[in-house]
């Protein structure tokens, strides 16, 4: 099993190829489809983010609140194919990774290989072992969408597999 640490580098990206298992640790970002039509909407008013995205790796995830002495509750993976009509954008603009379950339509794998950025499978179900996964959760953006809201999370030995190389 390869370990990558946060944020990838191009090298890092190059290196991986579909079917491979991968630990995470670094930083990531959260977001569900709420946040990412956010994102869009800003960029279409010409915005400036509350968060980079260049380099950064977003996981479609919404946490649950934390139990004592955690820092996030149960966390997994949500439908990546619900974010498809956003993915290429983010990705034109830096995006290097994006972590859920299920396919990618042909345009997010298009733009993918284009971009030079990767998309790692999460396996569904397994939420606590994400959750536990996370070592320190901070609120980024967009409070007022609760669990779908943007954090930044540290992960530590993140399980993944590479699906989209």
């Amino acid at each position: 099993m390869k370990k990558l640490t946060l944020p990838l580098t191009e090298e890092d990206i190059r290196g991986l190829h579909a079917g491979e298992s991968v630990l995470l640790s670094g930083e990531i970002l959260t977001g569900r489809d709420c946040a990412h039509k956010r994102i869009c909407e800003m960029l279409d008013r010409g915005e400036t983010l509350p968060f980079p995205l260049s380099g950064e790796t977003i996981y479609y995830a919404g946490p649950c609140p934390a139990p004592q002495g955690k820092a996030c509750g149960s966390c997994g993976p949500t439908t990546s194919a619900r974010m498809d009509a956003y993915a290429p954008r983010l990705l034109a603009l830096g995006l290097k990774g994006m972590i859920g379950k299920g396919e990618r339509s042909d345009a997010v794998c298009d733009a993918v290989t284009e971009h030079g950025a990767v998309y790692f499978a999460a396996i569904g179900g397994a939420g606590a072992l994400y959750g536990n996964a996370v070592k320190k959760s901070e609120l980024v953006a967009f409070p007022d969408l609760l669990s779908e809201a943007v954090y930044r999370f540290t992960v530590e030995d993140f399980p993944c597999i590479v699906a989209i190389d």
